[in-house]
């Protein structure tokens, strides 16, 4: 969170806002009425000391890891006249990637794309579209100029389409009343859901706008988001339809695993992203081309550029310690085990493949990297389906609200300016949807089997049902003709076998996770952390926080070089000033034991 310097709080009578009655009569008469009517960049390094292939004493840095965190922080110290070498054991770009379907092609074109996770560049991310914009894009411009923009964000249930509010506007000041005004328009489609559950959903979230920091982080994280907005005892619809299309919606997240203070920072910036504050793009951003060529495969031809060595195939495999600090790797690939020898060690691989590297000399040296092995990774992956016809879902992602798989997707070609068919596959395939399967571990609706033990068959079948289900008329719309091939990520192995697993989980924010969540900087001096288990301001297992942790890596290594200058920017989420009064008096009314000020219908006291 941004720090502020609010003025002194004002007692409950004396605030000038809306009061505390006024606002849930306000909900309650709201959503009432919705029920009636149904439904850093700093200076770079002289080109000389970049492209030299040398680099100052103190300045040879070793990066295992190729993904979002890795490649950050080599571009941010390669700026900067850094020897930077990246270690990569499977592919660039890590989780946020695309990769080729193989032998899917012919007369010159190339193999169908996919996708291994989430494909959404919501308009609060600022870190990365950042770096973005320092990366020239083949044909003229930057990489940032491959972000497009999505309409609209929807929502099916059982039959029924449901459209999240657009970009707009608040109409005079910024309060909660009028983030209100604006929360109950997102919910107003909801008609099914009992008005007095609506409010009561509408005033968690302004209780959570108006947290102060110490509320969200010792209260907000400690608990659910399925706590938070206590689904218990509610009905069927307040679950499936604001509970749980909420978080699918935002982060393809589950409401019952990911902690409240996540799930709250993220609707608070996308209302924000939605009103146009905060200098925020779009709300719903992706990108124009598949993954690894609007991204990835530009951005590693500008490190190369740049003076940074890549190494394939290339798995970290031991760190050494001697005076107290990393004295040398070890990485292994297809001809053997050899050694690395740096200045400057980072650690950029997901937690599951950093704690087994975490030996019992560098847990001497840094006892406060014991605390990783509290956090908890679960599985989303990419289902892809590809199309012989495009079929008209949204102009953006879609959330397929009820369903048990909480899945999301979205049709890629028609942000994509190539002909799709010209350019992928063998000239019958004009459309990809591109669908996220997030959880796992939940029964389907065909075999009542969660997905980890159906079979790649099931899987599909499954998916498929669940999408026709959720979709108007979705037995013609997603009709079998229409199906040209499907596609399951290839990180999942042994499906429908005691032996299935998944080669790259995401890591997920339960609740007191960010309790166990390190800084960049360690207490060993020359080993640093860049993955998106890294503490960010974003506070989510994302392509934008693992940026982030790029970012704080290369400023770690710059304070440990004696370099003061020319720090990487890190972007912060967006706080209203408007706010600093309201988030002081929360600030404590939370240090004496009370329940925030707008927090009245079932109220939370620390």
């Amino acid at each position: 969170m941004e720090e502020h310097n609010p003025p002194s709080a004002t007692p409950d009578d004396g605030r000038e806002t809306i009061g505390r009655r006024g606002f849930v009569t306000g909900a309650l008469a709201t959503a009432g009425a919705a029920a009636a009517v149904g439904f850093g960049s700093s200076s770079p390094a002289s080109a000389a000391s970049r492209r030299s292939g040398k680099a100052a004493a103190g300045k040879k840095v070793a990066v295992f890891g190729g993904g979002m965190g890795g490649l950050t922080v080599a571009h941010e110290l390669a700026e900067r006249g850094y020897q930077v070498t990246i270690y990569e054991r499977k592919a660039w770009g890590g989780k946020c990637r695309s990769f080729p379907v193989p032998n899917s092609a012919s007369g010159g074109r190339k193999d169908l794309p996919a996708e291994h996770g989430f494909r959404f560049f919501p308009g609060f991310y600022q870190n990365l579209p950042e770096t973005m914009s320092r990366v020239p894009r083949p044909g003229g411009g930057t990489l940032k100029d491959n972000l497009v923009k999505g309409s609209e964000e929807v929502a099916f249930y059982n039959g029924t389409k449901l459209v999240l509010p657009a970009r707009g506007s608040i109409i005079g000041t910024l309060s909660p009343d009028s983030l209100l005004t604006f929360l109950q328009t997102a919910v107003s489609v909801v008609a099914n859901v009992p008005a007095w559950e609506v409010a009561y959903f509408l005033e968690k979230m302004i209780v959570f706008v108006t947290s102060g920091k110490q509320r969200r982080l010792k209260q907000w994280e400690n608990m659910s988001f399925a706590q938070y907005v206590k689904v218990e005892g509610k009905s069927k619809q307040y679950n499936e339809l604001l509970v749980d299309m909420f978080t699918s919606t935002l982060v393809a997240a589950k409401a019952d695993k990911a902690n409240a203070h996540t799930m709250g920072l993220m609707a608070e910036a996308w209302v924000y992203a939605t009103l146009g504050l905060g200098g925020y793009g779009a709300p719903d951003q992706v990108l124009n081309a598949p993954t690894n060529e609007a991204l990835i495969e530009p951005w590693v031809d500008h490190l190369k550029s740049l003076g940074v060595n890549f190494q394939m195939g290339a798995t970290l495999t031991e760190l050494s310690m001697a005076g107290g600090q990393i004295s040398g790797a070890k990485v292994t690939g297809a001809g053997g085990t050899v050694g690395v020898q740096a200045d400057h060690y980072v650690l950029a691989v997901p937690i599951e493949r950093a704690l087994p590297l975490l030996n019992n000399d560098i847990l001497a040296a840094d006892p406060n990297l014991r605390i990783l092995s509290n956090l908890t990774t679960d599985w989303m992956n990419g289902i892809m389906v590809y199309l012989r016809s495009p079929i008209n879902l949204s102009k953006g992602h879609v959330a397929y609200a009820g369903q048990p798989w909480a899945l999301t997707s979205i049709n890629q070609a028609q942000f994509w300016p190539k002909n799709f068919a010209n350019t992928y596959g063998k000239g019958d395939v004009r459309d990809c949807l591109s669908i996220d399967l997030s959880a796992w571990d939940v029964p389907g609706i065909l075999y009542g089997k969660a997905a980890k033990d159906c079979t790649p068959d099931q899987i599909i079948k499954e998916v498929l049902a669940q999408l026709r289900k959720a979709i108007p008329w979705g037995p013609l719309v997603l009709n079998d003709l229409n199906i040209h091939s499907t596609f399951i990520d290839p990180a999942i192995t042994g499906a429908g076998t005691p032996q299935v697993a998944n080669d790259e989980p995401l890591l997920i924010n339960k609740p007191s996770s960010w309790n166990y969540r390190p800084e960049s900087a360690t207490a060993i001096p020359n080993l640093f952390l860049a993955a998106d288990y890294v503490r960010a301001d974003i506070n989510l297992a994302t392509m934008e926080g693992a940026n982030e942790a790029g970012r704080k890596a290369a400023n770690a290594i710059l304070d440990a070089s004696g370099e003061g200058g020319g720090r990487a920017k890190l972007l912060k989420l967006y706080q209203p000033t408007e706010f600093n009064g309201i988030y002081a008096d929360d600030d404590a009314r939370f240090a004496a034991g009370k329940a925030n000020f707008f927090d009245i219908l079932d109220p939370y006291k620390p």
